[in-house]
């Protein structure tokens, strides 16, 4: 009887263990991700920078080094920053250099730039945080080229 009940004790400890990890992982924001992603061009007050197929810029972040997500290393840095994310191969809009866009793990890359959203974005084409210093480095825009739009 006694193995019974703290069998029973372990198992709604697991179980609600479980829910809460489940609670805590539906509330962090996921990564933009997407079957078959689109990067797009979209003229902007800075001129025309990468935008993802729903036409939210497009950061690079200057602390990545050899197209390596360093942001997901960082406490907090992917909840802000999340990363662009597909399971295929990125399309290129009109202007987008297809030889420049690929993938990294799962994350697309332009130019050997991990690609980023950031989530206080206030709609398409926001650019009011281009050039933003945190997590250690700093936010750009890319250009078509792949150059960093400042």
């Amino acid at each position: 009887m006694k193995r019974t009940y703290l069998f029973l004790a372990v198992a709604l400890a697991s179980a609600a263990s479980a829910a809460t990890v489940a609670s805590a992982q539906s509330s962090l924001p996921a990564a933009h991700s997407s079957r078959a992603a689109t990067v797009q061009l979209r003229h902007t007050s800075l001129g025309s920078i990468l935008v993802s197929g729903s036409g939210r810029t497009l950061y690079e972040f200057t602390k990545d080094r050899d197209n390596k997500n360093s942001c997901v290393a960082i406490s907090g840095c992917s909840t802000v920053w999340p990363s662009l994310k597909a399971s295929g191969r990125p399309t290129a809009g009109a202007g987008v250099k297809a030889s420049l866009l690929s993938t990294s793990d799962g994350q697309i890359t332009y130019a050997g730039h991990p690609l980023y959203t950031y989530t206080g974005d206030s709609g398409p084409g926001a650019t009011s945080y281009v050039g933003v210093k945190a997590f250690g480095g700093a936010w750009y825009a890319l250009n078509a080229s792949g150059g960093a739009v400042k």
